[in-house]
């Protein structure tokens, strides 16, 4: 045989063998993920032919279900609550895709997700019948309607969850959308719609609560506090010097100053209730290269295991091991500031994690499936994420949280014959923009049933004269007062 010939014919097979390979590769290997990338419309089209089920919430609620359209589809999902749950809900569309509950369950709403078939799935798939399934939430309506009452028109996030097993009461923010435009099946006034909500003032699209950082300034002691106690930084005789400011190496000119230029300092419970900057700025100088990876425990640099498309954003803190370069951003972490970045979700978790003992439980929104019929086929359990810290140092964090409520700057917060545990928080952001309010807490103190983070960005409707303990205090209190008090709740 011609050896040019020869040459040609093995060429030939390799190009044949590395086709086969290709297909073989995106046919079974790479095939899921290819069917859950969102630009992948063809799953969508299969999907809106189908029957989907619906998304109900812990208080009985209807959150999407399908009904007819009477056109090709034959479907369209609708969103009886609207705005209040999109957020979380998400939306199904023809023209930008699936995001939300609906896109995480998705195999469960449209049936796929049964690897076990029973003698009523055979005879169903016999007929031709589709057996569809639903999603249970731990989402309740009537908190969700509070949080949005209690945040009113400011711009904010409020996040409220079970600290025994992770799962979400309420997670509201403002602005949000109603998403029932987007599920239209004309393609051009959907994605006309798309292209005005994310040009809107104050992106209502962005789900604030879970996938946008900001600094939490002093709520964020809670952190520096168990860090500093883990490492035995804070023996009981321990006592932090009365003054304003507190100068940084490596930034002479740039001393940490106390809120409103105040002199504080004194043992550690006076220092934790006060919320003394130059205290906790010291404290992060101390635990140099120790403070990230005790953030690390709490769940920053990394993405929360959110059960919400396309889920949680990551935290960030100073980066590891660059103390000795960076002091003066370890002494802004102390207080919440510099390179601490952390979403509303993550400073609920911060707060869950005292309440739970130390441990962090994975957040999440779905709890159970049941069949089309209402008989529950799966449920969705609560799992540990992390341990920030021991148990010993979370009643030691819980009970300083709990004398800022008593005696300190969260006293806006106490609600009759219950201890709340919590901690007040005012983020400087850029200096063109007045600071962020933030307050965590967890309720009752003793056995905590739920924990919350609020934040209302830019002083709200105080301005600059906002605080944590003012403005974002008394909004955690009505959303506790109604989940606790007897006689609030309807």
């Amino acid at each position: 045989m011609n050896v040019g010939i020869r040459r040609v014919g093995i060429a030939v097979v390799v190009l044949m063998m590395l086709l086969v390979g290709q297909l073989t590769y995106l046919q079974v290997v790479d095939a899921k993920q290819l069917s859950r990338d969102p630009r992948n419309h063809r799953d969508t089209l299969k999907d809106l032919r189908a029957p989907r089920g619906t998304i109900i919430s812990e208080d009985d609620q209807i959150l999407a279900v399908s009904k007819p359209s009477h056109d090709e589809y034959a479907l369209q999902r609708e969103y009886p609550r609207g705005a209040l749950t999109s957020q979380i809900v998400g939306y199904q569309s023809l023209v930008v895709g699936t995001t939300g509950l609906e896109r995480t369950y998705n195999d469960v709403l449209t049936g796929r997700s049964r690897s076990k078939l029973g003698l009523r799935d055979v005879v169903d798939l016999l007929r031709g019948t589709n057996r569809v399934g639903n999603l249970r939430t731990s989402l309740r309506v009537n908190v969700q309607l509070k949080a949005k009452e209690a945040l009113a028109e400011q711009r904010g996030s409020v996040v409220v969850l079970e600290p025994s097993t992770g799962r979400i009461v309420a997670m509201y923010s403002n602005p949000t959308f109603d998403p029932q435009p987007l599920t239209g099946h004309a393609a051009n006034p959907v994605q006309q719609y798309f292209n005005l909500l994310n040009k809107a003032d104050g992106n209502p699209a962005l789900p604030r609560a879970y996938r946008e950082i900001y600094p939490p300034g002093s709520t964020f002691k809670v952190v520096t506090s168990t860090a500093a106690i883990d490492a035995q930084l804070v023996p009981a005789d321990r006592r932090f010097p009365t003054n304003k400011s507190l100068p940084i190496p490596q930034a002479p000119n740039n001393p940490i100053n106390n809120f409103g230029g105040s002199s504080c300092g004194g043992d550690f419970l006076t220092v934790f209730t006060t919320s003394c900057n130059t205290a906790f700025a010291q404290l992060g100088l101390d635990l140099g290269n120790q403070f990230a990876p005790a953030m690390q425990k709490f769940g920053l640099y990394q993405l929360p295991p959110l059960d919400i498309a396309p889920g949680a954003v990551a935290s960030t803190g100073p980066a590891f091991g660059s103390f000795d370069q960076n002091k003066p951003r370890f002494a802004l972490a102390g207080i919440g500031q510099g390179d601490v970045f952390t979403t509303p979700l993550q400073m609920a978790l911060v707060a869950s994690a005292i309440a739970n003992k130390g441990v962090i439980m994975k957040p999440h929104v779905g709890v159970a499936v049941t069949d089309d019929q209402g008989k529950l086929s799966a449920p969705i359990k609560d799992q540990v994420w992390r341990r920030a810290t021991s148990e010993a140092t979370a009643a030691a964090v819980r009970d300083l949280m709990i004398n800022v409520v008593t005696s300190g700057t969260g006293t806006a917060a106490q609600l009759p014959g219950i201890t709340v545990a919590g901690k007040t928080g005012t983020a400087q952001t850029t200096p063109d923009k007045n600071p962020h309010a933030w307050f965590i807490a967890f309720a009752p103190a003793e056995a905590p049933r739920y924990a919350i983070a609020v934040i209302v960005e830019n002083g709200g409707s105080q301005g600059g004269d906002a605080t944590g303990g003012h403005l974002a205090a008394p909004i955690a209190k009505k959303i506790l007062e109604y989940l606790l008090v007897p006689g609030t709740a309807p």
